[in-house]
């Protein structure tokens, strides 16, 4: 099977493409889901990558690029969750809830006049085998914004993510960074579609950072595995899928599932295992 995998990335185009856009979707994802699950905004980020359903309706509908309208729609959805949380007594966990079930509904409705329903399933679950040039310019475009922003206020999203207070108090912008990191979470999202759907990007946003938290409780190398972790799983679930003939998203997600589950079982600092033989050891008096 490795062969002929090996063997299709060098004779198929459709291929070549799937596999330079999983690797830069696993990468980026891996950079933006460790702030995400830091700063435990998890449930943001699937409310974010749902509400762009719409926008990628409407730009079916324009004949526009699904990029823009997206962008747009995640952008909205951010905004009108914090407006919600900031004037009613609702938390934000139920604005998150409103909004983002209200979004992906529309969107739904809205897809079923632009498209059809094979279009929808793809939109939903991803088809990664097939990327288009466009797709990947767009991919690596995306991933480029991310790891300039990244690079240059690494300092500042590192200590807003950990102490928002002590940051507010060296006079940091900690609301800027919140919606900047909501900016950049929308972008990753948009530029994921393709690969794993609007329903199973949460899981590629979140599973390979929280693995990755298992295993380090140092940010950078919680980054640098979060990444590794991303492209591996996106690397082999497209050799599943190709070989199989299974939906791309699924295989992915599926892939980084598995990796979480063997961090969660034997990650030497955290892993179940080794937490409950270091409680059994542990003397009593």
């Amino acid at each position: 099977m490795i062969a002929n995998f090996i063997d299709g990335l060098v004779r198929y185009q459709f291929l070549q493409n799937a596999l330079i856009t999983s690797i830069i979707v696993g990468l980026v994802s891996g950079i933006i889901g460790s702030f995400i699950v830091l700063r435990g905004m998890s449930l943001m980020g699937d409310a974010i990558s749902h509400a762009v359903l719409p926008g990628v309706a409407a730009s079916y509908m324009f004949g526009v690029n699904y990029i823009f309208g997206a962008s747009i729609f995640g952008i909205l959805a951010a905004l009108l969750i914090g407006f919600i949380t900031q004037k009613s007594q609702l938390k934000n966990d139920t604005a998150i809830g409103v909004v983002f079930s209200s979004f992906f509904a529309l969107g739904i409705i809205m897809i079923s006049f632009a498209k059809s329903s094979t279009d929808l399933y793809h939109i939903l679950f991803g088809n990664v085998l097939a990327v288009r040039d466009s797709d990947i310019l767009i991919t690596a475009v995306v991933g480029i914004i991310v790891l300039l922003f990244v690079g240059i206020f690494y300092k500042e999203l590192q200590i807003t993510s950990f102490d928002p207070t002590m940051a507010q108090a060296y006079g940091l912008n900690v609301q800027f960074f919140h919606y900047a990191l909501m900016f950049l979470l929308t972008l990753v999202a948009v530029s994921s579609l393709q690969t794993v759907g609007t329903i199973l990007v949460i899981a590629m946003l979140i599973t390979p950072a929280a693995t990755a938290y298992l295993l380090t409780n140092h940010l950078p190398t919680m980054i640098a595995l979060a990444s590794l972790f991303g492209i591996s799983s996106s690397i082999i679930g497209l050799f599943f899928s190709y070989s199989y003939n299974l939906a791309s998203g699924a295989t992915i997600v599926l892939t980084a599932a598995a990796f979480f589950i063997l961090a969660f079982l034997f990650s030497p600092k955290k892993g179940l295992f080794f937490v409950n033989k270091q409680k059994t050891e542990e003397p009593t008096l």
